[in-house]
């Protein structure tokens, strides 16, 4: 049973679905953008406010660094993931409830710093407006995402999000997401402010007023790299947020996304030895 929080201060609003992650051996762990995100957020200090929604059945307390305000649903967000070919095949069984402004308490509504991390297309996009002052910071890869009779998740444009994108102060995402596609990260390089958009080992290159920089990733030893981009996108924003220097936030995220490689799903959340060895020993 999940017990609904008071909510207190915060400095990170992050709304997005926690999701249950079906592993091999049919176990189910927590996943999605509201996870990893929210816990390397808050190891960098922020108080984090998670708007989500699942079931009452699905266990949060991996996330009790966090604030999390569940909005009711009958069923989780489940996704399985798998291995086909070097490509991953994603499959989505269930959704839990959609998320727009009302599903945010009134306390978080100031909040300085607001991360929209769809994974299912669940939040709607007009809940943007709710948040006028904010640095307002996008990871839109769930917008991208359709899903066909059988569940398996397909790629797909979205039109419609021109105008979110271009108000966006921040916006990440990877070539996975776009399937490779440069004409699109031409596209939403003239769209975003700044756009940040990474690329597996290859590390990230980073779009901005009308220039552009590449960050190389160091090289470590893959074990898994589930979570990993929501792990750079919480840095980048981050970083962003305390420095306003976007290249300095690309630096620092990519070194830390790279460490997340190393372990498996939400033990990737970085280490305080390696944030701060991120932030004072720069490459």
């Amino acid at each position: 049973m999940i017990q609904q929080i008071t909510p207190g201060p915060i400095d990170y609003l992050l709304i997005g679905h926690v999701t249950a992650d079906v592993q091999p051996d049919e176990s189910v762990s927590l996943g999605g953008t509201a996870s990893f995100s929210g816990l390397t957020a808050a190891q960098f200090g922020h108080q984090v406010g998670l708007v989500t929604s699942c079931s009452d059945d699905l266990n949060l307390e991996p996330l009790s660094a966090i604030q999390a305000w569940v909005v009711p649903s009958e069923k989780s967000t489940t996704f399985r993931n798998e291995t086909r070919g070097g490509n991953r095949v994603q499959h989505l069984y269930s959704s839990a409830a959609r998320l727009d402004a009302e599903s945010v308490p009134g306390l978080w509504r100031d909040c300085p710093l607001v991360h929209l991390g769809p994974v299912a297309a669940e939040i709607d996009p007009d809940i943007a407006h709710a948040f006028p002052k904010a640095l307002l910071c996008l990871t839109p890869q769930g917008w991208y995402r359709q899903v066909d009779e059988e569940g398996l998740v397909c790629h797909v444009d979205w039109p419609s999000g021109q105008d979110l994108l271009a108000r966006a102060d921040a916006v990440v995402l990877s070539m996975e997401d776009l399937r490779g596609d440069e004409r699109k990260v031409e596209e939403l390089a003239e769209t975003c402010s700044l756009l940040a958009i990474t690329d597996s080992r290859n590390g990230a290159r980073v779009f901005w007023q009308g220039s552009q920089r590449n960050f190389s990733a160091p090289k470590m030893e893959l074990v898994e790299d589930t979570g990993a981009g929501d792990i750079f996108a919480a840095s980048f924003f981050s970083r962003l947020f305390f420095t306003q220097d976007p290249w300095e936030a690309a630096r620092f995220a990519v070194q830390i996304s790279a460490n997340s490689v190393t372990r498996r799903r939400l033990a990737s959340i970085p280490t305080q030895a390696e944030i701060n060895l991120a932030k004072f020993t720069p490459t």
